[in-house]
């Protein structure tokens, strides 16, 4: 009996996944816990159309992501902060800095924790930074602190 899981079962599969169960199985089983339905047509409709408007929603996202690498990719952010005479700064820059600095000066809204800096920037010079756009998409972002 072919049905379409509610929720994940184990050893069978994830939910929304058309998975082939024996009738005893699914009967009492499945059914009496409501993980599973049958796999009607409507059903089967429903599951088609489900995939196609996630499918939908990832090309738009993976669209948006490779539109904002492009603007990224060619920005060279610059922070002017106090320090030492040995070109150390009294404070670091950290990826809350870079998203702040990137929304206010450019409008480009970036998770903090989507930024990764590598080890703090705690002296003046010309860094780059990783930005995790989407699951195969980064962006390298150029920094450059002055005092």
């Amino acid at each position: 009996m072919k049905v379409i899981l509610l929720e994940d079962v184990n050893a069978q599969g994830k939910k929304g996944d058309l998975v082939n169960v024996s009738d005893g199985y699914a009967k009492n089983f499945l059914f009496p816990r409501k993980l599973a339905k049958v796999a009607d047509a409507q059903v089967m409709t429903e599951l088609k159309n489900r995939e196609e408007a996630q499918a939908f929603r990832e090309a738009e996202d993976r669209k948006a992501a490779s539109e904002l690498k492009t603007k990224l990719e060619g920005l060279c952010l610059v922070f002017k902060t106090t320090g030492g005479a040995d070109g150390r700064l009294y404070g670091a820059v950290t990826a809350k800095d870079i998203s702040e600095k990137l929304e206010q000066e450019h409008g480009i809204k970036v998770d903090k924790k989507k930024i990764d800096v590598g080890a703090t920037i705690k002296t003046t010079g010309d860094f780059t930074a990783e930005v995790k756009l989407y699951r195969e998409i980064g962006a390298t972002l150029k920094i450059s602190v002055r005092a």
